[in-house]
This record gives C-alpha cells, structure tokens and sequence, in this order.
C-alpha cells in the first residue's frame, strides 16, 4: 500500500512543527455479508475499505486526519494540514524506519476470497434445514455469515514499520417461534480470527437446534419474579458481565480521564479473593485476537485482576503518557477513519476450582442465567443493567423451571466481591463491541460463576 521510504517522508513532514510521535495507519479491507431468511437468500453484499490515516502527538495533545489517497502528494498534503495545527517549532526528530516482521499466530487455511458465494451460502442452508421442521411454533429462522480480510500498514516515528494480515469469519442464527400470543426468540455466533475452516469444523447442526430449543423453551417459560438472589451466571457469553460491567472501566479511555469507577485503584483489593480477569489477545485464532494492535504494539496477556486485586490497566500509546503506564498492545480501531484508544480483545475469568454440578448443587435457591443478551452500563460508576435471554430457576440445588424476561441490576464494583465460586468450564462468546475507536471484534469468557445478593428484575407475580 505505501512503502517505506514514502513513509518515512510524511513522518517527517508531520514532525515538522513540534510533534513529538507520528504515525501512519493504512488498510485495504474487503468484507462480506450473506443473509439468509427461512430458506431464501434475502441479502449478498461486498464492500472494499482503503485509507490512510496520520496521527501527531504532543504530548497528550493528538491531532488525526484521514484520506482513501494513497498517493505521495496526498499524504504530504495531509502531513502537512495536521502539523500547521500544532503551529510549533520542528524539535529536529529524524524518522529512520526498520521493518518489523510480524509473527503470524493466527494461521488461515480457507481464505474467504478463496471461496464462490455459493460455497459461503451452504453454511447458511444448513442452519436452515437443521431447525426447519424442529418444531411447529418456529416463525423465523435467519441466519447470516460476515467474513473479512484486512492488510494494515502501520509506521511510526519510533522507527516501526510493519504490515499485517487479518481475517475474520463469523455465522450468526436467529431463530424466532411464537404461540400466537407472545414471541421469543434464540440467537448465537460462531467466529473466529480464522478463515472457513472454522465453519468446517464446527457442528453447524447442533449450533442450530440449541438455538431452537432455546427459543421454544423460552416461548413457554414463566415470566421472573424478581428480588434479590442467588445468580448462577453460565460460562462463554455471560463473560459479557465482565466484559461491560468491569472491564470498560478498566480502559485507559476512561481511566485516564479519572472518570472510571476504578480510578487510582492499582494495587488494592477489587474483587473477591478467587478472580482472576485476564485480557489476551494472542490466544491463537480466538475472535478478539490480534497479531498487533492497530498502533503496532504485540499483543499481550495482561492479567487485569489476580486474586482479587486490580493489577493493570488496557493502556494504549497516548494513554501511556498521561498515566505513567505501561502501553498493553491494546490499541485498537474499527478503521483508518477512527483514532486508536485502549480496547479489550479476549476478556475472561479465569477457570477456578468448583465443577459446575457443585455450583448447582450449593445453590439453595436463585437464578441460572444460561445465557445473557444485551445491556448498557455506565463506565465512571459501574452500574449495569443487563437483560437474560434464558434463564431457569435453581431450587433445593436443582435447575428446574425456565424463565423469561429476568434483568440483572448492580454494579460491577459489587458483582466482582460477591462472586463466591468458580467452575472450571471456560468458554467464549464473540461479540462485536462499541466504543469511542468503532465497533471492534471482542471475546467475551468465563466459566460459570456464583454471585450472591444480585437484584434480578422481572414482571412475574409472587
């Protein structure tokens, strides 16, 4: 896309009014959607994303401007424009740029250019004829396939510059079913940073019918009676708990801002004696994986929280400044039109001791959220509120009856401390998570956990 030397030049050009780093993003991304409702292919899309964009720092002071012009003339121009809005004096940096050779951890065997959208499209049918005569209350089954290869650039006034591959593939179900009074519905994903192979080796079949069970289980289930209980939070996707509750406001986004309920708050106790949180994002071929981070940086697994107290930061380059801390190849963006800030990747609990037939077990009485939807939470307090797409009642340490529409409401400060016992049976889900730097891919993870008085909202009547 732009070579070294070009590099080097426009780097300099950016240094010229007293920046004291600049830095070059540059991408070329195709991606794709397949979409397919009951058994017509509703949707097929393609798009191919290409720019540059230039970053300067002066200290904590950043300025950033894009272009999809890849020549010379354009990115001086732009070089020029954004160093004439620092209007300081050059502080005589010479850019000297090496390459960097990037250590490949996330091998692709099946490229998603590799394949015709007919081959894509069979995954789609599958799912569809896995679930279609599943049962008579299903109204809808949609289920689609995003894939997504990106070749970066990346140069910066430190003398790094380095080219990476990614690739994404993700298939996302949906199955609807209604009785003709009310309606629910099951979703999941299955993705990686991978290529189609991921799809081959996975039991498309089965990822289907849990879907449907989970929509026609819910359809018939009881509505919550909520109160304060015993939570039982199930592994892979409910580690969005974590991930939106805890680790937002453990970004350097918010912490160096001090608007972070955590704030000044390495080194002390955060959470129950048996956490651990941990965000890594070279776990080979996971979602939210990286070879580097959009400034350049190795990925890393950084140990966030060890039993029970707040160790690091997500700390990304400009950050790092304003915080005295270390950077954690965190830094990320959705593309070259967004400015890189701190960003998780792979976030998850780490496994602990108890099986998850003792957790059940040991529960008198409380909620098993078996699999969490969506919510909203607020970085600076930690407060969240997060909806259960399938929940059962524990009774007597039995998983019993289902039900529907149960909220949990708290705040993550409070949920990390009352989180008495951890199985030890982690798993992910894969998410797509927003923030001020895009819409980004994230794993969320955990093994199922035990949560003492959480508020659970719910409609139902005692």
């Amino acid at each position: 896309m732009i070579d070294k030397q070009i590099c080097e030049e426009v780097l300099q050009e950016a240094l010229s009014t007293g920046g004291d780093f600049a830095e070059i993003f540059a991408e070329s991304t195709y991606n794709n959607l397949y979409e397919q409702t009951l058994d017509e292919v509703t949707k097929v899309s393609g798009s191919h994303t290409y720019g540059a964009s230039i970053r300067i720092l002066k200290g904590a002071l950043e300025v950033n401007g894009y272009t999809n012009n890849f020549s010379k003339e354009s990115l001086m121009a732009l070089a020029s424009k954004l160093a004439a809005a620092l209007g300081g004096d050059s502080l005589g940096i010479k850019v000297k740029l090496e390459e960097v050779e990037v250590k490949n951890n996330h091998p692709v065997l099946r490229k998603p250019s590799s394949l015709t959208n007919e081959e894509k499209l069979n995954y789609l049918d599958k799912f569809y004829q896995a679930v279609k005569d599943y049962d008579k209350e299903i109204t809808q089954i949609i289920s689609s396939i995003r894939d997504e290869e990106q070749h970066v650039v990346i140069a910066n006034s430190k003398g790094r510059y380095l080219k990476d591959y990614r690739c994404h593939v993700i298939l996302s179900g949906t199955v609807i079913s209604s009785d003709g009074k009310s309606t629910q519905t099951g979703s999941n994903r299955i993705g990686g940073h991978i290529g189609y192979e991921l799809l081959d080796n996975s039991d498309i079949d089965n990822f289907a019918k849990e879907i449907a069970k989970t929509s026609i289980t819910m359809l018939h289930a009881d509505e919550m009676v909520g109160g304060v209980m015993t939570v039982v939070v199930h592994n892979a996707f409910g580690g969005v708990l974590l991930h939106e509750a805890c680790v937002h406001s453990l970004e350097a986004t918010s912490v160096a801002k001090g608007s972070s309920v955590f704030t000044n708050m390495l080194g002390k106790k955060i959470a129950s004696d048996i956490v651990t949180a941990i965000d890594d994002g070279t776990i080979a071929n996971a979602w939210g994986s990286l070879n580097v981070d959009d400034e350049g940086e190795p990925t890393k697994r950084n140990v966030l929280i060890e039993n029970g107290i707040l160790k690091s930061y997500l700390v990304d380059y400009r950050n790092s400044r304003i915080m005295n801390h270390p950077v954690t190849g965190s830094s990320r963006r959705q593309n070259y039109k967004f400015s890189p800030t701190s960003r998780m990747t792979n976030t998850f609990f780490a496994p602990g001791k108890n099986t998850f037939e003792e957790i059940i077990q040991n529960t008198e009485f409380g909620l098993f959220a078996k699999q969490m939807g969506g919510g909203s939470v607020n970085p600076s307090t930690g407060e969240f509120n997060f909806a259960v797409n399938e929940g059962y009642l524990i009774e007597n340490g039995k998983i019993t009856k289902p039900v529907r529409g149960a909220t949990l409401v708290g705040s993550g400060s409070e949920v990390l401390m009352n989180i008495d016992m951890i199985a030890d049976n982690l798993d992910f889900g894969h998410g797509m998570c927003g923030s001020i730097s895009g819409s980004i891919p994230t794993n969320v993870g955990q093994p199922t956990i035990r949560v003492q008085n959480m508020t659970v909202g719910g409609r139902g009547e005692k």
